[in-house]
């Protein structure tokens, strides 16, 4: 087995940092305690703090995005579009404590990325390919079904994806306001209702 090197070390530190500190208060002082590196090390390897940081916090994402891909892939198991639906919410929403460090730090994420090219490139890569699983996983999940193929799958994931970010801010200012997988469903359905109304 491979020794962890320092650059991974590093990384790590940096991970464990923003979701302990946060991203702004997160001193290159911090992730090196945390890593137990040299601070001159996340120079050499990084070129700096500040890239350091980006990295993590493209690998934090990465990690959420991957998450939303086995939901996607979980939640369209069988059952009716309903529970689907269903499932990809009890995968997401119903896991946020579960899954704390992430939901933190995928947080952390969206702020920087409105000055960082680097992480606005891979918040939109991870959001793309969410959208085109989940359009191929609902398209086969209508197949069947003879479904109704006027439908924008990429714009009904955009929103699905955008209940979930919205829910995730919401959760962490107020987890017992959160509505469960099955009243968010029941919601939509009756926005949806209203909106054929």
């Amino acid at each position: 087995m491979q020794a962890v090197g320092n650059r991974d070390k590093l990384l790590g530190g940096a991970l464990e940092c923003i979701r302990t500190l946060g991203y702004g208060a997160t001193s290159s002082r911090d992730i090196a305690r945390a890593a137990g590196a040299n601070v001159a090390s996340i120079n050499y390897h990084f070129g700096g703090k500040d890239q350091l940081l980006e990295q993590a916090l493209t690998a934090c994402f990465e990690g959420w995005t991957e998450r939303l891909e086995a939901a996607l892939a979980a939640g369209g198991e069988g059952g009716s579009l309903r529970e689907q639906l269903v499932g990809i919410f009890r995968a997401t929403v119903d896991s946020f404590a579960e899954t704390r460090p992430a939901v933190v730090s995928c947080i952390e994420s969206w702020a920087p990325a409105l000055r960082s090219d680097t992480i606005r490139a891979a918040l939109a890569d991870g959001y793309a390919r969410v959208r085109d699983r989940a359009e191929e996983l609902t398209r086969q999940a209508l197949s069947p079904r003879d479904g109704d193929t006027s439908l924008n799958l990429k714009v009904i994931t955009s929103v699905t994806l955008a209940v979930i970010d919205g829910l995730m801010v919401q959760w962490i200012a107020d987890p017992a306001a959160t509505p469960n997988a099955e009243e968010i469903v029941d919601a939509l359905a009756a926005l949806g209702a209203i909106a054929a109304s």
